[in-house]
């Protein structure tokens, strides 16, 4: 005996139904993240903009290796103070394939790492066709890089204590062109982002420490904040390829 036509009609209805509310939620979901991402860049007298489709092509290694990013959206720049002094710094969601699999956190420094440097977690399926030399555990993560021995000589102690310090979150942190970064889950709020922010600047003094007789400038409290989703008036330096502009003052410290 077969299933009456008018069951499987029902059955279709449903899971359009199903289907429809799964959608309205995801993007419920994605409209409370943009709103919370815009009222902390306001909070902070940093830059919002909803989509940036050229910023995640400043860097190939880490997560935007591993997911791919066809854009950033809910980006924040802005600058954050460390113990060397103030860095410019992005936050954005990854979107691949219309989904967003992590945000990542970078924090510029100086000078330009020589070695992209790669530490992920234990626990995460961090292989890709591209995936460079495991160098092998660094605490609580394992190292990758193309270059051993010069990897080996950036990766000191107080880094591998740096990176264990980041949390069961963050699936990966590298080093790459003159960033920082790091990928924490999609849902982190604000102050997880502040946290994650403070241990990306902790790293990066650790990896670009402020030599004062080199440079006595590069630090102070004017840094620039990078300029996303247009191009300002009268850029100084650029950032990696992405524009700058002067900040607005900030109302609080970090």
């Amino acid at each position: 005996m077969g299933i009456p036509a008018w069951i499987w009609f029902v059955i279709a209805a449903v899971a359009l139904v199903a289907g429809l509310g799964l959608l309205a939620a995801d993007r419920a979901k994605e409209g409370s993240r943009n709103r919370e991402r815009m009222r902390w860049a306001q909070l902070r007298g940093w830059q919002f903009v909803e989509e940036d489709e050229r910023l995640p092509q400043q860097w190939a290694n880490g997560a935007i290796g591993y997911f791919g990013a066809d854009a950033a959206v809910n980006v924040v720049a802005g600058s954050t103070f460390t113990s060397d002094g103030r860095r410019p710094v992005f936050i954005f969601d990854i979107e691949s394939e219309g989904q967003i699999p992590a945000v990542v956190v970078a924090v510029r420094c100086n000078k330009k790492h020589r070695i992209p440097i790669e530490m992920w977690l234990s626990s995460v399926p961090f292989q890709r066709a591209d995936m460079p030399e495991m160098l092998g555990p660094i605490g609580s993560r394992y190292a990758f890089a193309d270059d051993a021995d010069g990897a080996r000589a950036v990766i000191t102690q107080e880094l591998v204590d740096a990176a264990d310090q980041l949390g069961g979150d963050v699936g990966v942190a590298w080093l790459e062109a003159e960033w920082v970064l790091a990928s924490v889950v999609p849902t982190a709020g604000p102050s997880r982002l502040e946290r994650l922010l403070r241990d990306l600047g902790e790293i990066a003094d650790i990896v670009d420490p402020f030599d004062e007789d080199y440079d006595a400038g590069r630090h102070q409290a004017s840094a620039p904040i990078p300029s996303v989703g247009g191009t300002p008036a009268t850029p100084p330096t650029p950032a990696a390829g992405i524009p700058v502009q002067q900040p607005p003052a900030d109302p609080q410290n970090n």
